[in-house]
């Protein structure tokens, strides 16, 4: 497929930059993930029918894809695609799929491998005015079914929107350029309330979402940041402070971004938020956070400090690199299996013009891929991780996962105007690994939002069940933990949303293993994690 999104040589509108998501997951349940693409349009339109649509491609399990989108009931749509995210809302073990919109949004019910589109009739397709940008299925209140968070970027109206230097925010380095965020009205995030029966009521207000707005919203992460078992929203905002939702375990929220010290970056000045995503960079047991940003700037990783605050160490971790980039999909990912998780960003730039002008970037930009020393700090590796990542485009969404279930982690990036990127790891190591797919009882079935905890030898490591995270994109569900040399792991434990915590002996590594709550041994609260770091 080719992404279409607005001009190719040419953006007049803010409208035609922010780009599209990606989706990993297993649609119709064969155990191999498969692979959705969002796509765009242009200010022009195309004829009824004629437009380009979504994508999903089905894993052929022999290193190919096979196109399935008509197949599937997926052909439907077309407009201003922005991102997707994925989750059984019903808990029917099928995974159901919702795609964010300049316009309605999208809700489609996976109908044994074959979708519906329902999000008028389940009350998730929004008002038809709002900018959808990142989203994903969390259950806040935990009681087994998988609400929905969206993050809304601008309230945007393209017959009033201003032209290229009509304003002073409509300049760049001298140069007209389309309009925005900045001058431009800020939108309000959303969260859907999970019925059952197939219906979501707005919650926006009654859990205190709306409490925080004029923000510029982009990338959207769940996490339980303070581990006290409920699940937290992390939402990148864009030329605004970035938003901390705290879950007070009543249903509503409390943005705690600024006090907890991860809505600014160290100067206390706020940046242009992107893409976001969540691991425990230091092994400490607690969950950090990454986020990219725009150019003439450093992505920002801010460390958990384990007591309800985060300190941006952007620079103590040697991230403090290529400010020319402007970065939009990330994810931590353990590449080699040695245990630490390591970066990968997807920049590219939003003005075409910066190619003509020679203002310093460059609107194709490279990935950067930071391995992770094991100190607390990462080492730069683009150059010797090869072709995949050094190739020049304009990207956008990211997302990663196990696409032949053989322990290495490879990502699918979208482009702009361009085709996806598929980067396959390549990596021949002879480090061990495990991996976690979950099935909730009492739980949510996906078990988003689970936190599992990984003992093998001096090691523990730590990470959750999450849909959507990265920049208006979703991973492989199925959680990945690199081991090291560790040929034994001593035990696995899980913290279920439902407040279950259970043990799991003589798991084997180097195999992706599913685990069904209620199936482990009955467990105290999860050891505190060693073999970590608090350095830099």
């Amino acid at each position: 497929m080719m992404t279409v999104f607005g001009g190719k040589d040419s953006k007049k509108f803010i409208i035609e930059t922010t780009g599209t998501g990606v989706a990993i997951f297993d649609y119709d349940n064969d155990g191999w993930p498969d692979i959705f693409l969002v796509n765009g349009t242009t200010l022009e339109g195309f004829p009824a029918g004629k437009g380009p649509t979504n994508h999903l491609y089905r894993n052929n399990h022999d290193g190919t894809f096979s196109d399935v989108t008509n197949q599937a009931g997926l052909a439907d749509a077309s407009g201003w695609g922005q991102g997707a995210c994925v989750g059984d809302y019903d808990n029917d073990g099928w995974e159901d799929l919702y795609v964010t919109y300049y316009g309605k949004n999208r809700l489609y019910h996976n109908e044994r491998g074959v979708f519906r589109e329902v999000g008028e009739a389940s009350g998730t397709a929004g008002s038809g005015k709002a900018w959808g940008t990142g989203c994903a299925f969390v259950d806040y209140d935990r009681d087994g079914l998988l609400d929905l968070v969206v993050a809304n970027y601008v309230d945007f109206d393209l017959s009033t929107a201003p032209a290229p230097g009509e304003r002073a925010s409509c300049v760049w380095k001298g140069v007209p350029v389309m309009c925005g965020p900045r001058g431009l009205p800020g939108a309000k995030n959303i969260l859907y309330h999970n019925l059952g029966g197939g219906k979501f009521a707005d919650a926006t207000t009654k859990a205190h979402i709306d409490k925080t707005s004029g923000h510029y919203s982009l990338g959207v992460a769940t996490f339980d940041f303070d581990n006290d078992g409920w699940p937290d929203i992390y939402i990148a905002c864009d030329s605004t402070a970035s938003i901390l939702f705290r879950n007070n375990h009543d249903g509503t929220f409390t943005d705690v971004a600024v006090s907890a010290g991860a809505a600014y970056n160290e100067d206390g000045r706020e940046q242009a938020g992107m893409g976001v995503s969540v691991g425990d960079f230091n092994g400490d047991g607690d969950l950090d956070i990454f986020k990219t940003n725009f150019s003439d700037d450093t992505s920002t990783l801010y460390r958990n400090n384990g007591n309800g605050t985060f300190d941006d160490v952007t620079f103590a971790a040697g991230l403090g690199l290529h400010t020319q980039y402007l970065g939009w999909g990330t994810t931590f990912f353990d590449f080699d299996d040695d245990g630490w998780p390591d970066l990968l960003v997807v920049n590219g730039h939003v003005y075409p013009e910066v190619d003509k002008q020679h203002l310093g970037s460059t609107y194709p930009e490279p990935r950067i891929l930071y391995h992770n020393n094991g100190n607390g700090t990462f080492s730069d590796i683009s150059v010797e991780a090869g072709p995949g990542i050094t190739a020049m485009h304009a990207g956008r969404g990211l997302a990663v996962g196990d696409l032949w279930n053989d322990g290495r982690l490879s990502a699918v990036i979208s482009n702009m105007n361009d085709h996806p990127s598929l980067l396959v790891n390549q990596v021949r190591s002879a480090n061990h690994w495990i991996g976690i797919r979950t099935i909730g009882t009492k739980s949510n079935r996906d078990g988003i939002g689970a936190r599992i905890t990984v003992k093998a030898g001096a090691r523990t490591l730590v990470d959750e069940v999450r849909s959507g995270a990265s920049y208006a994109s979703n991973n492989d569900m199925r959680v990945h933990f690199g081991l090291g040399a560790s040929v034994k792991i001593d035990w696995v434990q899980i913290r279920w949303p439902s407040g279950l915590t259970e043990r799991f002996d003589d798991l084997g590594v180097d195999k992706i293993h599913t685990i069904k709550e209620g199936s482990g041994k009955s467990a105290e609260a999860e050891a505190r994690p060693s073999g970590g770091t608090r350095s830099q």
